[in-house]
């Protein structure tokens, strides 16, 4: 399914070259209550912003069923109110299915809980995109092994000790690859994700962006997610749906400062922002 190399990676057919452009994932969020406002409820309309996506020039279609949205008086440690596994497993699968049947691109299951990641795969999914980085469910980790596919592995500060960013992340990460390796999943499969908005403050958020070079010294591909989050709607005193200018923003600082995909709602917008910011940092606008 996969063809993985130090470099990059191979994706349905679509190579990845780590350091050539920035690659873009477009969200498809089937849950209505996501925090951007952009959830969707129907299976048919997954499909259509799927295909949208495609023509407006994404890479990667993540699908995820279960919103990370905060929440006050959450009943779980993670700030959110957790749905049941089949609840999640009902509004992801049936549209990962669709979405393969009309659609060129590769599609991410977006869930860190072992029974959703695996429906998912045996719909067809080609990536695992966890947000606890295999620290939820350490099996996410061993289906990535067993159906041979690389994963997004994100550090989450919710619930945690206060620490420096940096340092933080790189634990976490570190820690992330720890439980791939011990699974059998070498660390040349694995992107790396910092968690913009997970568990830090706004302040937080920002140095993360201005010291995102440091997480290089990792040695693997970064993924930042800062599309239209709080972060933003502070700094800006915006509503989500507002927030493409300052996510155009904090995309070309990401890509400036070392990542290598950009997890976002807006394709069409946001994809003449990377190729903006890769003919500065990149030289790829050069004749």
């Amino acid at each position: 399914m996969i063809n993985q190399t130090s470099n990059g990676l191979t994706l349905r057919s679509r190579r990845f070259d780590w350091g050539k452009r920035t690659y873009l994932m477009g969200i498809v969020n089937v849950s209505p209550d996501s925090f951007s406002g952009d959830g969707l409820s129907t299976v048919d309309a997954a499909v259509a912003q799927a295909r949208r996506f495609e023509a407006e020039g994404a890479d990667i279609i993540d699908v995820g069923g279960q919103s990370t949205r905060p929440a006050r008086n959450a009943p779980t440690t993670a700030g959110y109110e957790q749905l049941s596994v089949e609840a999640e497993i009902e509004r992801a699968v049936p549209a990962i299915r669709a979405i393969l049947n009309v659609v060129s691109l590769p599609v991410s299951i977006d869930s860190y809980r072992a029974p959703v990641v695996q429906a998912a795969l045996e719909a067809g999914a080609h990536l695992i995109n966890d947000v606890w980085g295999f620290r939820h469910d350490a099996e996410v980790a061993a289906l990535a092994t067993r159906f041979s596919v690389p994963a997004v592995v994100m550090h989450n500060q919710r619930g945690r000790e206060p620490v420096d960013v940096i340092e933080g992340v790189k634990a976490g990460l570190r820690e992330s690859i720890r439980i791939a390796e011990a699974a059998g999943l070498p660390s040349e499969r694995l992107i790396l994700d910092p968690g913009f908005g997970f568990g830090w403050s706004v302040d937080q958020n920002l140095e993360m962006l201005q010291r995102l070079s440091e997480l290089k010294e990792l040695g693997l591909p970064l993924l930042v997610g800062t599309s239209r989050k709080t972060t933003i709607g502070v700094v800006l005193e915006q509503p989500e749906d507002k927030r493409i200018w300052g996510t155009a923003a904090t995309v070309a600082i990401s890509i400036a400062n070392g990542a290598d995909i950009v997890r976002v709602h807006d394709v069409a917008e946001m994809k003449q922002v990377c190729a903006m910011t890769d003919a500065i940092v990149r030289g790829t606008g050069q004749a």
